[in-house]
């Protein structure tokens, strides 16, 4: 049974050359395409493909915020980031969000069978260049809690202690510990060193 394949993104060339790289490949079921989130969803609200090419950097949405949005809709679809952008925050963030694969757009049509025939069996597919990102990530050894992950992101932005407690509905005290602890794992003499080598390692934007 032909998988079906449907693309969200914004650049007419884009569209154009994978619908064309696919065009042959008996297996795959071309639906067609959308330019912005907003004519996603409503293509999906009466008819859902099996695999969505997904582009971050679209014009009303971007694909991150959007692909939790369907996989919340419509967890059954196959999310495959479709993207110029090889770096750590922006894979892990589709990744956290629900999607299945994440392929750079200079991506062969082998490379592309390849991802949508693994996310469609259940497995994730990640382009050589987004694996190699992401183990130059756990080369860094750095391994933060979900929680370390938030307060760092809110340190980062400039809220204070009792800022993040309020908005995480923990106790001041608590959020100090996880800063303690997020300068001890970065090696940080201070809260600007520790935001300096988050961005570098590319744990924040």
């Amino acid at each position: 049974m032909a998988t079906s394949v449907f693309i969200v993104d914004d650049h007419y060339m884009v569209v154009e050359g994978i619908r064309s790289l696919l065009h042959d490949e008996k297996d795959i079921d071309w639906m067609g395409h959308a330019r912005n989130a907003g004519s996603c969803m409503a293509f999906l609200q009466t008819r859902q493909p099996d695999v969505i090419l997904m582009d971050i950097n679209l014009p009303d949405q971007n694909g991150i915020d959007l692909c939790k949005e369907v996989k919340s809709r419509f967890p059954g679809i196959f999310i495959i980031a479709l993207s110029t952008f090889n770096q750590q925050s922006f894979i892990q963030k589709m990744t956290d969000n629900g999607a299945s694969g994440y392929v750079l757009k200079n991506a062969t049509q082998t490379e592309l069978m390849e991802a949508i025939t693994e996310v469609v069996n259940g497995r994730t597919y990640l382009s050589f260049e987004a694996a190699q990102t992401l183990q130059k990530q756990k080369d860094n050894n750095i391994v933060l809690t979900r929680r370390e992950k938030e307060v760092l992101e809110l340190i980062s932005i400039g809220m204070t202690n009792n800022e993040i407690a309020q908005k995480l509905f923990v106790s001041s005290s608590t959020v100090d510990t996880h800063r303690k602890n997020l300068l001890a794992k970065f090696e940080a003499k201070n809260t600007a060193s520790l935001i300096k080598m988050a961005v570098q390692l590319m744990m924040i934007d």
